[in-house]
């Protein structure tokens, strides 16, 4: 078998900012961790993170060497310590397994797995809640490595907000709403979800506005430990975005929840002020979207939770659903300009 590392082409690591620069598995790099020290652990995680090539190996081994290893309350092993390897066209790609540890003991794993001969794409969704150290791609002798097939759309979605946004607590990290909707509509993504801990930092948004992006959508008033730092904080965040991106869309959503209280309808009601004075001075790329609506007409919207916070599989289907046809219009309208 023929060994290959990630860092190396024709390999790519797609969902994590400037891989092919670093060759480092971290959305954050040292000096913004610094700044927002509350994520110097989450920012070196990388929910989104895809590895992708082409191969026509009939068998291929994916190794796997973690730095971390940690219990979650609320997802298993097979949640997020795992690896899940999908093979064939990124809209129709058929589920192969997953690579797992064994136990929370076991930072070193591998899985091999079998395919037809044929030339076709590999997409590799890297463990959610671990530091990862290394992955290798193990292919037969005689086989062949290619870089992967393009995304149709091959400038990222970024994706700013709270472990939901993150993937908590799916079931897999193929089930998040955004790796959905970007498997559906065949477009590249940056999943910037900080479990507790994006509260709309001035110092993000300017590492944000670092990279190059198509569409930007933050949801993070779930982090905001009240509605009057959701209030000083959302406006000017979106400020500091379209200071350096004034025509870049950007989709302004509240936390996903089952029935609106008080509480949630006091945030929805800060953001949407952002949104209603962004369109008041004229700009036309700012879109908003009711985290209650993902739920409301469902009759059995009580079975999209796992703890009355967080989607479970359900939930972010029914996310996907909404969120989907207005990201496919901004897509569609940007590529026909």
């Amino acid at each position: 078998m023929k060994s290959y590392s990630i860092k190396n082409p024709p390999i790519k690591v797609l969902g994590v900012p400037f891989f092919d620069e670093t060759k480092k598995l971290t959305r954050l790099p040292d000096e913004v961790i610094k700044k927002v020290p509350s994520l110097s652990f989450l920012g070196r995680r990388c929910p989104g993170g895809r590895v992708c090539f082409r191969t026509n190996s009939k068998r291929f081994t994916v190794k796997i060497r973690l730095e971390t290893l940690s219990v979650d309350v609320g997802m298993s092993i097979y949640s997020c310590q795992s690896a899940f390897v999908f093979a064939g066209e990124k809209t129709a790609s058929r589920y192969l397994g997953l690579v797992n540890p064994g136990n929370y003991f076991a930072k070193e794993f591998e899985h091999t797995f079998e395919k037809s001969g044929e030339m076709e794409d590999i997409t590799i969704l890297l463990p959610r809640n671990e530091i990862i150290d290394t992955i290798d791609i193990l292919i037969e002798d005689d086989a062949d490595i290619a870089e992967p097939t393009p995304y149709k759309y091959s400038k990222p979605i970024l994706y700013y907000g709270s472990s939901i946004t993150e993937g908590g607590i799916s079931c897999n990290p193929s089930s998040a709403y955004n790796a959905i909707i970007s498997r559906h509509l065949d477009v590249d993504y940056y999943n910037f979800g900080f479990s507790g801990n994006a509260k709309g930092e001035l110092d993000m948004a300017d590492y944000i506005n670092t990279i190059d992006f198509s569409v930007f959508v933050y949801d993070y008033d779930h982090n905001a430990p009240t509605v009057e730092h959701l209030k000083a904080t959302h406006e000017p965040f979106f400020k500091r975005i379209r200071e350096k991106n004034p025509s870049v869309p950007v989709v302004m959503m509240t936390r996903p929840f089952a029935v609106y209280g008080d509480d949630e309808k006091a945030r929805r009601d800060v953001v949407k002020a952002t949104y209603d004075n962004a369109v008041s001075a004229g700009d036309k790329n700012v879109y908003f979207i009711d985290g209650e609506s993902f739920f409301k007409d469902f009759a059995d919207r009580e079975l999209c939770f796992i703890d009355t916070i967080h989607p479970n599989d359900l939930g972010f289907y029914k996310m996907a659903e909404i969120v989907e046809p207005v990201i496919k219009a901004i897509l569609e309208k940007t590529q026909a300009q």
